[in-house]
């Protein structure tokens, strides 16, 4: 690595561009802090825990939870914004969750492609997208409704099926990729070296696909198949 970063700026360099120390920083993922310390130029470059890269949240732990929180966290924002337009009669209930959509639920499914979500996660998600809904639709305790009452009385959906949704889409496109594609290798792609940690191995994003398709009872050959068909 810190042959490669020397190597790095002046390629930058070539084509005017200038690598700024003090906004670089350097994470490794599943891995021990770096023990020799990274520089530029003779100027130590930070390591981190995580940090943000278009609109993403890393880890150190390459896990998705603080981008989750971070995405519910940002859409909470976005939502309280809107106050003013959720609590007026003066529009109707259609145009507030086409606002809600718009405005608050893109928000909260930025990235949603390549989530690697497990059963807590998708609880966070359902539970904070539920509040707002009810909040829209002046449901408050002691009027209850259960949710699949409130998503057929505003025709909305369970956004584990919106999430599950938006991934295959994105799948779909990648298989139709060329094969030497970095997308398409960076899907299937396993490491040639190294050790897995003992206990249940963690839940990753092809893994969660791996399970969907058996759920369907098709397999990785199948799917690059039926990608190709628009």
């Amino acid at each position: 690595m810190q042959n490669k970063t020397p190597r790095l700026h002046a390629t930058a360099l070539s084509v005017g561009l200038k690598i700024n120390t003090q906004k670089t920083k350097i994470i490794s993922l599943n891995e021990k802090n770096i023990e020799q310390p990274i520089t530029l130029k003779g100027n130590k470059i930070d390591e981190v825990e995580n940090f943000t890269y278009l609109g993403t949240n890393i880890s150190q732990d390459n896990g998705t939870s603080k981008d989750l929180m971070a995405r519910i966290n940002k859409a909470r924002t976005s939502f309280c914004r809107l106050r003013t337009v959720w609590k007026t009669t003066s529009i109707s209930r259609s145009t507030k969750i086409k606002i809600y959509n718009s405005n608050v639920k893109s928000v909260l499914l930025y990235g949603a492609e390549s989530w690697r979500v497990v059963r807590s996660d998708f609880n966070k998600l359902s539970s904070f997208n539920n509040t707002c809904l009810r909040k829209i639709c002046k449901i408050f305790w002691p009027k209850t409704i259960s949710n699949k009452d409130l998503y057929n009385l505003i025709l909305q959906r369970d956004i584990r099926a919106e999430i599950k949704e938006r991934r295959w889409k994105w799948i779909d496109y990648v298989l139709r990729k060329d094969k030497d594609d970095i997308t398409k290798i960076a899907l299937r792609w396993t490491p040639a070296e190294g050790k897995r940690k003992r206990g249940r191995p963690k839940e990753t994003l092809r893994r969660t696909i791996e399970s969907e398709l058996r759920i369907i009872g098709m397999t990785w050959g199948e799917a690059e198949k039926k990608a190709q068909d628009r």
